[in-house]
C-alpha cells in the first residue's frame, strides 16, 4: 500500500508516476486509485519478471514508460498478459 501513498504524494508535487503491481494486488491499486498502474502476471517479489529474464523486464518497463507517455489521465490501469510480458 505504501507504493500508492508515495505515488500520490509525488504526483501532488507535480511529478507523474507509474506504479507496477502484480495481478494479486490489482485490487489494492484500484482501491487506492493510484495515478497510473501497470499490472503484471508475475509472482510476488518478481514484479517486473524473473531474475535474469531481461526481455520480460524490458517489456514491463517499456509498458510503464508507454503508459506514462500515453495515459489520458490519472487512474489509468493497464494489465499485461503473459504474452505481453514475455
Amino acid at each position: 500500500m505504501s507504493v500508492g501513498h508515495v505515488a500520490r504524494a509525488i504526483e501532488a508535487a507535480g511529478i507523474p508516476t507509474v506504479a507496477v503491481f502484480i495481478r494479486a494486488f490489482r485490487h489494492v491499486a484500484e482501491a487506492m486509485t493510484v495515478p497510473r498502474a501497470v499490472i503484471t502476471p508475475h509472482l510476488m517479489g518478481r514484479t517486473v519478471g524473473p531474475p535474469g529474464a531481461r526481455h520480460r523486464q524490458r517489456a514491463v518497463v517499456g509498458a510503464a514508460l508507454r503508459l506514462l507517455a500515453d495515459a489520458e489521465g490519472a487512474g489509468t490501469v493497464v494489465e499485461l498478459e503473459p504474452d505481453d510480458a514475455a
